[in-house]
């Protein structure tokens, strides 16, 4: 066997010395030693920041949620302030109402009493005669006129003020009912932002969301709102309150007023009608003593005129006796105590039926008199009767004024079966 050399080729590239690729290992060594230490102070550092970023965003939410939780508890008591505020202005409302409402009632009611003052002025001016005259009744009256309709203007005015009030209230209703509803919006919004989390669908990138909304107002402003708010509830409660005390106040005095004056009233149509009873029966009476004395004139005139007709006849029988003497002749026609006597017979009858002439006429001039006096009175006596009747009706109207006088009778026809007493004669249904 030949023995032959082994030929080897090389890689056509740099080789390195040993040194070199000591040198190169050190190298890479160092490399990676340097890059671990990077890589642990890099991790180090991340998990440093890992845990201060998550300990600050836990404390960070965890404020929000204790600021978010203090805000609800806010709202929730504000709405609470608000709700009972609510809750006094609906009832104070329902109150103004019930008081307008009695009060409108007592204006209504001022209709009769005007009225019925109206028509009895109207009646009382029908009188007849010297009977028109201004009496107490007539004052009072016209007293009692101007308290209804003075009575009538206050409770007007005052309706006028409970329904401006009213639209005050409904004003401050509105705005409780509207910053109530922005409320619970609000504390319904911050109750679901304390369950918020990572985990919920709706969360997500948002488009500016640190920007200040538009119409948004400060903390200050909202607490300053809420305040004045709830103070312009309470000035209008305490309004409301006082209209409604004034309300009460009025009807009171009105309706004591005006029940005075009626009595007042009512008290002088009694007083006037007495009066004008006992004025007719004194009238009454002097009518009938007048009649008596005309009746007793009368008789003495046909009295009288039956003397003188007695007289006249017996002068016709003395002037007869006288001219027949006169017939006598010769010497026996002297005047002797017989012509004498019948000239004085003659001459004294003559008087006397001239004093009884005299009589007569004076007597019938006083019957006559008596009887133009007697119709005078007689006129006064109907005029007084006639103004009697008056004031009795206007008496009698005014019985409408006395509430449940008449049982709560509510119609004129139920009144006049009551004041005729039928009751009983008509079936009942």
């Amino acid at each position: 066997m030949s023995n032959k050399a082994a030929v080897t080729f090389e890689k056509p590239l740099q080789h390195l010395s040993l040194a070199d690729w000591h040198s190169r290992l050190t190298q890479l060594k160092n490399v990676a030693y340097t890059q671990r230490s990077d890589a642990f102070e890099l991790r180090h550092s991340a998990r440093n920041l890992r845990n201060e970023t998550r300990i600050e965003t836990h404390w960070d939410t965890y404020h929000n949620n204790d600021r978010l939780s203090d805000r609800v508890a806010e709202l929730d008591r504000w709405r609470e302030t608000m709700r009972i505020m609510l809750q006094r202005v609906v009832g104070e409302i329902q109150s103004l109402k019930e008081e307008k409402c009695n009060t409108e009632r007592d204006l209504d009611g001022h209709i009769t009493p005007l009225t019925v003052v109206t028509e009895c002025i109207g009646m009382r001016d029908c009188r007849l005669g010297s009977e028109l005259t201004y009496d107490d009744g007539d004052t009072e009256l016209k007293n009692e006129l101007c308290i209804v309709e003075n009575n009538q203007r206050l409770l007007r005015d005052q309706n006028q003020a409970a329904w401006e009030q009213l639209n005050r209230l409904q004003e401050v209703k509105f705005k409780l009912e509207l910053d109530l509803t922005d409320k619970d919006e609000a504390q319904s919004i911050d109750s679901h932002q304390l369950q918020v989390d990572q985990h919920c669908g709706d969360v997500s990138f948002k488009t500016d969301p640190t920007r200040v909304p538009r119409d948004s107002c400060t903390y200050g402003n909202w607490l300053e709102y809420c305040e004045e708010l709830v103070a312009l509830a309470e000035s209008t409660l305490s309004d409301s309150f006082s209209i409604r005390e004034s309300l009460f106040a009025t009807r009171e005095k009105a309706r004591n007023i005006l029940r005075a004056q009626q009595d007042r009233t009512a008290h002088t149509l009694r007083k006037r009608i007495f009066e004008t009873q006992r004025a007719r029966n004194e009238l009454e009476y002097q009518l009938g003593k007048m009649k008596e004395e005309m009746a007793k004139c009368l008789q003495e005139i046909e009295t009288l005129e039956r003397a003188h007709d007695q007289k006249t006849e017996a002068l016709k029988v003395v002037e007869t006796r006288l001219e027949n003497r006169a017939q006598r002749s010769g010497m026996e026609l002297c005047i002797d105590e017989s012509y004498h006597g019948l000239c004085d017979e003659v001459q004294k009858l003559r008087d006397t039926i001239k004093t009884l002439r005299a009589k007569i006429d004076a007597t019938k001039t006083t019957y006559n008199s008596l009887r133009d006096h007697a119709n005078k009175i007689d006129q006064d006596l109907q005029n007084k009767q006639h103004s009697l009747m008056t004031d009795i009706r206007a008496l009698d109207l005014r019985g409408r004024l006395k509430t449940g006088e008449f049982g709560g009778l509510a119609t004129q026809t139920d009144r006049n079966i009551h004041l005729s007493r039928v009751e009983d004669e008509i079936p009942k249904a």
